[in-house]
C-alpha cells in the first residue's frame, strides 16, 4: 500500500476561532464505565489486516483488563477541598502526576491487571515473558519506573516494560480524576489555552473534534494518562499556541473504489513556527475514532511528518520509542 502525505492549509482561522465564544464545556472527565472498553473495541477493529496487528491486539487485551479492574477499583486517597482550592488559586493541575503521592494500590491493581492479561494470552505468545517480568518487579523497581515514566526521564527506563507500567498508571489516574470529579464537581480548573492536562499535567496523545450538542465541531485535547479532555480552539498549535502557519497532513491510502475526495479521519496538525505537531481525529469523518487507539494505528503518519522536520508534541504511553517520546508529566 502506497502512503503519501496530503497537505491541507487553512488560511482564515478566525472564522472558526469565533466559535470559541460559544458556551462549550471546558473539560470532559473520563467515563469509567466505557473508556477502556471502547478503546479495546477500537483496537480490535483497527488490528484487522494491520501491519501491527499483534501489538494492537495485545493492547486491546490490556485495555479490556483495564476496564475490568476499573469497575472495582479500591478506594484511594483523594484530594480534599483545601487542596482543590489551593490548586485553583495557583493555577496548577490538582493531580499533577509527577508530584502527586501515589497510593500503593496502583501497584496491586497493576499486578491484578497483568494477571488478567496473562490469562488471556495464548501459551505460546511471546508477550507472556514481558508481562511476567513486570509482574515480578519489586515495589521499589515499579515505583522507580513509574517516576521516570511520569517525569519524562528515559535514562534507566525499560522501554519494553513501559507500556505495561503505563497501563497501571493510566488505570490509577483515570480512577483518581473521575472519583475526584464526582466528589468535587468544581475541583478542576481549566486555564485558557492549556497545553497540558488541567487534571494531571500530562501531555495529550491527540486532539479530537467532536460532534453533537454544544460540543459539535469543538476540538478537545485527550490526555495520555487520565483520558480527561480539555477544550482548545481549532487551528491553533498545541505546543506554542500559534494560529498562523498551521497545516494539516494525512495519509492518502484509499482503495480504488473509494472517492478521492474522502477526507482522512486522522490528520497531523503541524506548526511552521515551532515545528511541532499533534494528531487530530475527526469524529464527523469516522464515528469510531478513539485517540489512543487510532494514534497507535497511524504510526506511518508520524514517520512521514517527522521526516519533514516536525517534532511530536504529544505522547502515547502505550508505545514509546526513546528520547523525546516520554513526556507524560515531565517537561
Amino acid at each position: 500500500m502506497n502512503s503519501s502525505p496530503t497537505h491541507r492549509q487553512i488560511n482564515s482561522p478566525e472564522d472558526i476561532r469565533q466559535r470559541s465564544g460559544l458556551e462549550v464545556p471546558p473539560l470532559l472527565l473520563p467515563d469509567p464505565r466505557k473508556l477502556f472498553a471502547e478503546r479495546a473495541l477500537r483496537l480490535r477493529q483497527l488490528a484487522a489486516g494491520h501491519a501491527m496487528r499483534d501489538y494492537l491486539m495485545l493492547m486491546a487485551v490490556v485495555c479490556e483488563a483495564q476496564h475490568a479492574r476499573l469497575q472495582q477499583y479500591p478506594e484511594v486517597p483523594l484530594p480534599d477541598a483545601a487542596q482543590a482550592a489551593a490548586a485553583g488559586e495557583s493555577g496548577e493541575p490538582l493531580l499533577a502526576a509527577e508530584h502527586w503521592p501515589r497510593a500503593g494500590q496502583w501497584r496491586t491493581e497493576l499486578r491484578a491487571l497483568l494477571r488478567q492479561v496473562l490469562d488471556k494470552l495464548p501459551s505460546d505468545s511471546p508477550a507472556r515473558t514481558g508481562v511476567q517480568a513486570v509482574m515480578a518487579l519489586p515495589d521499589v523497581a515499579l515505583e522507580q519506573q513509574a517516576d521516570r515514566l511520569l517525569a519524562g526521564i528515559t535514562l534507566g527506563l525499560d522501554l519494553a516494560a513501559a507500556p505495561l507500567v503505563a497501563a497501571g498508571l493510566q488505570l490509577y489516574f483515570t480512577h483518581l480524576v473521575a472519583a475526584t470529579g464526582a466528589a468535587q464537581p468544581q475541583a478542576f480548573q481549566v486555564p485558557p489555552d492549556a497545553t497540558r492536562c488541567p487534571c494531571c499535567a500530562s501531555l495529550a496523545t491527540a486532539s479530537i473534534t467532536r460532534v453533537g450538542g454544544q460540543q459539535d465541531g469543538q476540538r478537545y485535547l485527550h490526555c495520555a494518562l487520565c483520558s480527561a479532555q480539555w477544550h482548545m480552539n481549532r487551528i491553533q498549535c498545541t505546543h506554542c499556541l500559534a494560529t498562523q502557519g498551521i497545516h494539516y497532513q494525512s495519509l492518502q491510502a484509499l482503495a480504488d473504489d473509494q472517492p478521492s475526495t474522502r477526507r482522512a479521519a486522522v490528520e497531523a496538525e503541524t506548526c511552521d513556527g515551532c515545528h511541532h505537531y499533534l494528531k487530530t481525529m475527526h469524529v464527523a469523518r469516522d464515528l469510531h475514532v478513539e485517540p489512543l487507539a487510532d494514534d497507535l494505528a497511524t504510526l506511518t503518519l508520524d514517520l512521514l511528518v517527522s521526516e519533514a522536520g516536525f517534532e511530536r508534541h504529544g505522547v502515547n504511553l502505550l508505545l514509546l520509542f526513546g528520547d523525546g517520546d516520554v513526556q507524560a508529566g515531565g517537561g
